[in-house]
């Protein structure tokens, strides 16, 4: 069965695990997330292990509002700026909405469908790679989807950043 085509309005769920340097030194963070998507919007919610909601991601087309527990609301354009500079750590807010579904565009600006078939990495324009590492099992009657993507990227700012995303619960909206 080939992947699911990709689809505006999604609810997900899982876990992540970041690596990244911080002052010269490494630094890791684990967690979950939540991501609702609509035509228009974003949210995406980043908890600690114990669920504990340590930032919320709004994005619209016109602004990217971040917010953090005890910290006044931080807004941009960008939410992919926005969220390394609040964070620390770059989070792909923009490519991530094709990126859970498979989908992406490559360093040439081709756009590439992933399967359980290619497991070849891909290179985006912004310098990340992405590797889908693993594949929600089918029954022959739906559509794969990812299950697990690593990606990883070279910083100025965070030095090496990887991050592992495990898609736990999908519900097309």
């Amino acid at each position: 069965m080939p992947p699911a085509q990709a689809v505006a309005a999604i609810d997900l769920g899982g876990r992540l695990s970041v690596r990244y340097q911080r002052d010269g030194q490494e630094e890791a963070l684990h967690g979950s997330f939540s991501w609702s998507q609509r035509a228009g919007r974003t949210l995406v919610t980043l908890m600690s292990p114990l669920g504990q909601t340590l930032a919320t991601i709004d994005i619209t087309p016109t602004e990217a509002v971040l917010t953090q527990s005890g910290q006044p609301a931080r807004s941009a354009t960008d939410p992919d700026a926005l969220a390394a500079d609040a964070l620390g750590w770059p989070l792909p807010v923009a490519g991530l909405r094709d990126w859970l579904q498979g989908h992406a565009k490559d360093a040439s600006g081709k756009s590439v469908t992933a399967s359980p078939d290619n497991t070849n990495s891909i290179l985006t324009s912004d310098g990340w790679t992405l590797q889908y590492a693993s594949w929600e099992a089918s029954d022959m009657t739906k559509p794969v989807r990812p299950k697990r993507i690593d990606l990883s990227r070279s910083t100025s700012a965070a030095g090496n950043v990887t991050i592992r995303i495990i898609i736990d619960s999908w519900q097309p909206v």
